[in-house]
């Protein structure tokens, strides 16, 4: 059957919008989540964490297994998986129970969204025409994670926290209907089928570690013995990783595709840019209901110029690859998102919404749409079509890791802030000690953000051929 580029295009793109919604929709619900389950203060971002943790952790595999196994079965497969954990989710009765299924959600997750990304990239061939389509692609991804803090906002307060949950199963098995009908069959291009188990293992323990023993730093002191552990056996699991992938006759992970400079660099700039935005849904989410006291509906609302921007920003960016290339975008959006958060961090405890807040929202969005959708086009461009999987894995994943690190480091920075404003001065109010953190950690946000600018001016690399269009340099492949 003949299927419309654009639908196709359409399904896979609610299908990544389902799972940025889930990485974001329970920012806006974790005060009523905390109140119904009785969550303590110190494991409340694991109900973001164990979701963002799991679908960074898994996604080189899922995406390899995608070009291995099969696009669509792969897809396919995440999309059941992901449905079913969603009700399970909204079912959770404890503490323990609500992260397992997070957990399993993110799971599901990496193995559907790298599969949708790869299906995008061999069914819209290099140029403006994948360009237009990651836009979209981008715009999905970015703004889905705003979009999710407004449906949260109306679910949480009408219908109750769980759902934010439920309401991805009826969703979830429309799109895999969708799905069997119009997304192509794919079978594996490879000469094998060999999953390199050894390499899942250790680049999952040692990302989960990792991002563990940072959680965990401000509990246990910097300094501490169990956080020097931890994260000495973190980059003991990630060498071992890599020295697995430069032996292994089928690596998860082959090395030489980081020969292809610009989709290194672009990968390396994903991880600042995430961390950074992830920061200001999370403080900002915060602080607007647990400081300005806005209701989870006036938060989501709050987030709706930043959903706008993206998808006007974002789908119309590419069009200008052309005639000055990507690297621009990526140098300079990530500098719109520092201004944004040096911004964001005056936030204060008699602060407004109109004054205080949406300048850097509208900021940070403008300056989101450039970087995602630039970021995509730089991360994909050269790859061989037998590996769109793992590019697609790869850009995945360093979105997620840079997300799940920045909210561990920047909450640590957070809490570490107010406590030592508590100490130095016992008559501070615990809002203003809060928000004191919450400063902090913006405009330290803020460099992180600069670091991606400076990755993208010295790292990537453009050629202009005779049609003006733009194309990566290719060190080797």
């Amino acid at each position: 059957m003949k299927v419309h580029k654009n639908l196709l295009l359409g399904i896979l793109a609610l299908a990544q919008f389902m799972v940025v919604l889930d990485a974001s929709i329970v920012n806006v619900a974790l005060p009523a989540i905390m109140e119904s389950l009785k969550f303590s203060v110190e494991n409340v971002q694991w109900i973001v964490t164990a979701y963002t943790l799991a679908f960074g952790g898994f996604l080189l595999f899922g995406g390899r297994a995608a070009d291995l196994f099969g696009r669509r079965k792969m897809f396919l497969t995440g999309l059941i998986v992901f449905t079913v954990a969603s009700m399970f989710v909204g079912a959770a009765q404890n503490e323990i129970m609500m992260i397992a299924a997070r957990a399993v959600q993110g799971l599901a997750a990496a193995f559907m969204s790298p599969a949708a990304l790869s299906i995008v990239l061999t069914e819209f061939k290099e140029g403006p025409a994948r360009n237009k389509a990651l836009g979209v692609w981008s715009a999905v991804a970015a703004g889905g994670a705003a979009a999710g803090l407004l449906l949260g906002g109306v679910l949480t307060q009408y219908l109750g926290w769980r759902w934010d949950f439920f309401i991805n199963v009826p969703v979830g098995i429309i799109l895999a209907y969708l799905a069997i009908k119009y997304v192509p069959l794919h079978k594996s291009e490879s000469k094998h089928n060999s999953l390199d188990l050894p390499g899942a293992v250790l680049v999952t323990g040692g990302l989960v570690t990792l991002v563990f023993a940072i959680t965990k730093a401000p509990e246990w002191g910097w300094t501490s013995i169990a956080t020097i552990l931890s994260l000495l056996l973190a980059v003991a699991l990630l060498v071992a990783f890599v020295f697995n992938e430069s032996r292994a006759k089928h690596p998860l992970m082959p090395l030489s595709i980081f020969k292809i400079r610009n989709l290194s660099g672009a990968n390396l700039a994903q991880l600042p840019v995430t961390a950074a935005m992830f920061s200001m849904f999370f403080f900002v989410s915060l602080y607007l209901q647990e400081v300005l006291k806005f209701s989870p509906l006036q938060t989501g609302l709050a987030f709706l110029p930043f959903t706008i921007v993206i998808a006007v920003v974002s789908t119309n960016v590419s069009r200008f690859f052309g005639k000055i290339g990507y690297k621009p975008f990526m140098v300079a959006g990530p500098l719109f998102i520092a201004t944004a958060l040096f911004f964001l961090s005056n936030i204060s405890v008699d602060g407004a919404y109109l004054s205080s807040v949406l300048p850097g929202i509208l900021l940070l969005a403008f300056g989101a749409s450039m970087c995602f959708v630039s970021i995509s086009v730089a991360a994909t461009s050269g790859v061989p079509q037998h590996e769109s999987g793992l590019a697609s894995g790869l850009l995945n994943t360093a979105q997620q890791i840079g997300g799940a690190l920045g909210l561990a480091i920047l909450s640590g920075i957070a809490a570490t802030t107010s406590v030592n404003i508590f100490a130095n001065d016992p008559t501070t109010s615990i809002a203003a000690a809060t928000v004191g953190g919450y400063q902090t950690a913006l405009f330290v946000g803020g460099f992180m953000a600069i670091g991606a600018s400076l990755i993208a001016f010295f790292v990537i690399k453009q050629k202009k051929d005779v049609k003006g269009s733009t194309e990566p340099v290719v060190l080797a492949h």
